[in-house]
């Protein structure tokens, strides 16, 4: 990004200036540079479920630290909702998964291994007037997931062998999940899997999810591979030997210009030290028996790994 310099007199003008016209400018007015000190608002959002929230909040917590002044909406929606409010300026800065994220703005692109998707993820994005940071080795995948019970009966290890019983399949997930790429198509496509009857639960494999399998309701669902759920229940994830499901490593993404050099070197602290089995923990902590709220197991998460001043 390209460097700017100006007179000290004409530098504390633009900064009073744009103190005054901060609450009423367009997010997207604010300055581009990626040299400007750490300071300024950010909104840092969500998607609607869990994990999202709890990463939202490692973001937010982190950049708060660093003196800027965040303002969050969380719990936004799905990526048909928060793309283009990054593009818009309606937020600043969201986690993501680098796999699926691909795959929505761009249906043909290259999945087939984790470097293919991070060579081609960035110029998709600044077609959006997006960019990403450094993804977090932390992954989190979407599986085809099943109770010990129906996996025993039917004799299931692996997506393929459910297609056997397409007749008598009900499988839950979120509500676009039946309609993208490597959703149901994808399962269509990749194994020949048409259940016979798609339920929409608009909780991203969380517990509503989880409820509607352990209960019967369903047969299978979509739930995401660092679930607690997973190891709390017994459930089993089915193998996926076709690989319909892409990698999927959590990466900071902004709107463009949105983000100085301090905010970037925040975030790519953070991403560093988020392993699977860092971000296993922090749902466990949110999720499980000692129900922890996403900010504060986020604050004691960044203070843990030496990532807060304060």
């Amino acid at each position: 990004m390209t460097k700017t310099k100006f007179p000290l007199i004409a530098a504390l003008s633009m900064v009073a200036g744009s103190l005054i016209l901060s609450g009423c400018s367009n997010p997207t007015d604010a300055p581009k540079s990626s040299d400007s000190a750490a300071g300024g608002t950010l909104t840092v959002s969500s998607a609607n479920f869990t994990e999202s929230e709890i990463i939202g909040n490692l973001y937010a917590e982190g950049l708060k630290d660093k003196g800027y002044t965040i303002e969050t909406k969380f719990n936004i929606g799905s990526r048909e909702a928060y793309i283009p409010a990054l593009s818009d300026g309606s937020i600043d800065l969201i986690p993501d998964y680098t796999g699926n994220l691909l795959i929505f703005l761009d249906e043909g692109a290259d999945v087939s291994s984790p470097d293919s998707i991070l060579a081609a993820l960035p110029e998709v994005l600044k077609a959006k007037k997006l960019t990403m940071l450094t993804p977090a080795s932390a992954e989190d995948k979407d599986a085809v997931v099943v109770t010990r019970k129906t996996a025993d009966k039917w004799n299931l290890k692996s997506i393929e062998d459910l297609v056997a019983h397409n007749d008598e399949l009900i499988i839950a997930g979120p509500p676009e999940f039946k309609e993208r790429t490597r959703g149901l198509a994808g399962l269509k496509e990749a194994y020949g899997l048409v259940p016979s009857k798609f339920e929409p639960i608009s909780d991203g494999g969380g517990p509503a999810t989880v409820k509607a399998l352990l209960a019967g309701d369903v047969t299978a669902a979509n739930i995401f591979t660092t679930s607690t759920a997973i190891p709390a229940n017994d459930l089993v994830v089915l193998e996926d030997p076709k690989n319909n499901f892409p990698a999927q490593q959590v990466v900071p993404v902004a709107a463009e210009g949105k983000l100085d050099d301090t905010a970037m070197q925040t975030l790519d602290a953070i991403s560093a030290k988020l392993s699977t089995e860092e971000l296993i923990k922090l749902n466990e902590q949110v999720s499980g028996d000692a129900k922890v709220e996403p900010k504060q197991a986020a604050i004691t998460w960044l203070t843990d790994q030496g990532l807060l001043s304060k």
